[in-house]
């Protein structure tokens, strides 16, 4: 089971193994952000947290973050998601949201970011009241997957670009793996690195993971698992 952390009065983490998702109240409704990969109680879970009504909204649709999407009949995502969603058994109905959405819980607003990349439909959420970006797995100081179906590094490069005009609205970074908070001035090393993978300027180190053959991209900061080379 997951372990539930307070975060403030209004917000929790769930930690699930090495993925986390999000409870973020308003005053009137509360969102969960994903929904774990171990936790297909996770509506159960957020229920005994607040009495007020819960929406899902899915950064993506990895199976890693949709495991208590069942127990809800329509959540919000990227429409663009839903080809790998419905790839990793996903039921529902989707609401979609695109940039510049903005979802209002009751005196808290979140912004929807387009950041595809990591997935053709990642998103991130800018929790205006408390200046916190929630960046699913496209923003971490772990190891972002960047190896198979629906990765693209261009994309994902160009998205951390666009995040990046957002810098001075938000202090801190809260990412599904890693470290929490990380600093937001991650995302310009993230795109340094990216960059240089990208160009042939770094030097990976092949492993097995999955199943498959990656390269690990070990950086001071971050690091990125690709497709290996030919």
């Amino acid at each position: 089971m997951a372990e539930i952390i307070r975060i403030n009065d209004s917000t929790w983490r769930f930690e699930d193994d090495s993925v986390r998702f999000f409870l973020l109240c308003g005053d009137e409704k509360a969102a969960l952000v994903d929904s774990g990969m171990n936790t297909p109680d996770a509506r159960k879970m957020a229920e005994s947290l607040t009495d007020l009504p819960i929406i899902l909204i899915n950064t993506h649709a990895d199976p890693d973050h949709i495991s208590g999407n069942a127990a809800f009949e329509e959540f919000y995502m990227s429409p663009a998601e839903e080809p790998n969603y419905r790839e990793n058994n996903g039921k529902g109905t989707i609401l979609p949201v695109k940039e510049g959405d903005i979802i209002d819980l009751g005196n808290r607003t979140l912004s929807i970011i387009d950041i595809p990349g990591h997935t053709p439909g990642s998103i991130a959420i800018l929790d205006e009241k408390y200046r916190v970006l929630i960046s699913g797995d496209s923003v971490e100081d772990g190891n972002v997957f960047m190896f198979g179906k629906y990765r693209n590094m261009d994309l994902y490069i160009d998205s951390l670009r666009h995040l990046a005009r957002y810098d001075g609205r938000y202090d801190e970074i809260y990412a599904m793996h890693g470290s929490i908070p990380v600093k937001p001035d991650i995302i310009g090393k993230l795109i340094e690195g990216a960059g240089q993978i990208k160009n042939g300027e770094a030097a990976g180190t092949k492993l097995n993971l999955f199943g498959s053959e990656v390269l690990l991209y070990k950086f001071p900061y971050a690091g990125f698992l690709c497709e290996t080379e030919g």
